[in-house]
């Protein structure tokens, strides 16, 4: 159900700020929603001709630097701040590019809204997804949110699910291959496609119950309408940012600020994307597993996750990159308990993710079938109305990377630890990066928690 579309009040003593800025520095966090909302803030400054610098980072700090201002997005750092807590940052920021005078992309906007793991319409989104209506730039279809109409290869790669041929594009070509569907997919296909993936979703071995909720953003999606969008739905280009984010944050940025992407970036972006997601899943199919009192811990092997090169290799992605979007899909298709740890022992690194902030996964407690049901004719939102209080797993991991001598960061509901040379690596002085290894910074964030 769409909420009302009512103006959404812009931050207007930042939209003030803005306005008579010389210079700006966007530095947004490393998630597609942070990506998306920087770009539509960018967009707007740059139809006013104020100039502007975007970049990424995983513990974004401000840092204007002569006259400039500083503008944080997805954390709420500095006097400046599109901080995505609540509701996605996009929501915001379209607001606030109306607000400055530009007319802001809404497909940026509902793409940052599903990173989030929200849903077009909802948490605020509702005058984006009017726009876009009335534009006549999305149209809701059956079926699942990809990026192109591959339908193997991107669904294997898609980490919006988690299914039994996740990473494996010949399991994911047989298990289509039995639904017999037409090379152009009609509305009967793309719903027989979505019952399909829903049902394997949630049935897969080791799905938690939280699995069959945090599929339905990936269900009935929104598909995109012309060619200037980068991607077929506005899921598949979530899915494409947030990935982006992570391992190539300068091509997520230039496709997120590009209102027509050559078909360069659009390959790069895709390349990229699916390069990262195979990864993740392949990483989980090796990982092994274990529960804790509040969170349940997967140690993966992402310099031997069993590729052997060729066309699906996934070998480009470091565990810096990966790591946080298996924490992410443990948390929302496999962990039972509120927090998903990943943990590589040999890169010396770990993430962490978490179900507070009324993200997609807080509906732990929904059960199995409504995510099957809505397959075809769908209808329901991926998040429980009754959100919980967001765990900090920034500070959480700040202060168990403190104990070892590592590098912690994050936001409330998501989080990362370096040590070692990993630390070292990532900027931490070599004196104070040797003291502890990863499995000490895992108790340590076992006991913060």
């Amino acid at each position: 159900m769409t909420e009302a579309t009512s103006p959404t009040p812009a931050p207007d003593a930042l939209v003030d700020v803005l306005a008579d800025a010389p210079f700006v520095r966007l530095v947004a966090t490393d998630d597609g929603d942070a990506i998306a909302a920087a770009a539509l803030v960018a967009q707007a400054l740059r139809a006013v001709d104020t100039p502007f610098q975007v970049r990424v980072s995983r513990d974004p700090v401000p840092d204007a630097g002569d006259d400039a201002v500083a503008v944080t997005v997805g954390a709420d750092r500095g006097p400046h701040a599109i901080p995505g807590t609540g509701r996605p940052a996009s929501t915001d920021a379209f607001a606030t590019a109306r607000a400055l005078g530009d007319d802001p992309d809404p497909v940026v906007a509902l793409a940052g809204v599903v990173a989030a793991g929200s849903v077009p319409g909802t948490d605020g989104s509702g005058d984006a997804l009017e726009a876009a209506e009335r534009a006549d730039r999305v149209r809701r279809r059956p079926g699942v949110a990809l990026p192109t109409a591959d339908l193997a290869h991107r669904l294997a790669a898609s980490t919006l699910v988690r299914t039994p041929y996740s990473g494996d594009t010949e399991a994911a070509r047989a298990a289509l291959a039995k639904l017999g569907l037409p090379a152009d997919l009609d509305d009967d296909a793309h719903r027989r496609l979505a019952s399909l993936v829903a049902v394997d979703v949630a049935d897969a071995e080791g799905a938690s119950t939280r699995a069959a909720s945090a599929v339905e953003r990936a269900l009935r999606p929104y598909a995109t309408v012309g060619d200037a969008a980068p991607f077929e739905t506005v899921g598949g280009y979530a899915d494409a940012l947030d990935a982006l984010a992570r391992g190539a944050p300068g091509t997520g940025i230039a496709l997120a600020l590009d209102a027509d992407p050559s078909d360069g970036l659009r390959t790069a972006a895709l390349d990229a994307w699916r390069t990262h997601g195979l990864a993740a899943h392949r990483a989980l199919d090796t990982a092994t597993t274990g529960r804790y009192d509040g969170c349940v811990v997967v140690r993966v092997d992402l310099a031997g996750d069993g590729t052997d090169g060729g066309d699906d290799s996934a070998d480009g992605d470091d565990a810096a990159a990966v790591l946080p979007t298996v924490a992410r899909l443990v948390r929302d298709f496999r962990s039972p308990e509120p927090v998903a740890v990943a943990v590589d022992e040999a890169a010396g690194r770990l993430a962490a993710a978490g179900t507070g902030g009324g993200r997609a996964a807080d509906d732990a407690g929904t059960g199995g079938g409504r995510a099957v049901d809505d397959a075809g004719t769908g209808g329901g939102r991926a998040v429980d109305d009754a959100a919980t209080e967001p765990i900090g797993l920034g500070d959480a991991c700040r202060s168990a990377a403190g104990e070892v001598g590592g590098d912690g960061w994050g936001t409330a509901d998501r989080g990362g630890i370096a040590v070692g040379a990993a630390a070292e690596a990532d900027g931490v002085d070599e004196s104070e990066a040797t003291d502890g290894d990863i499995t000490g910074a895992l108790a340590a964030l076992r006991e913060a928690l």
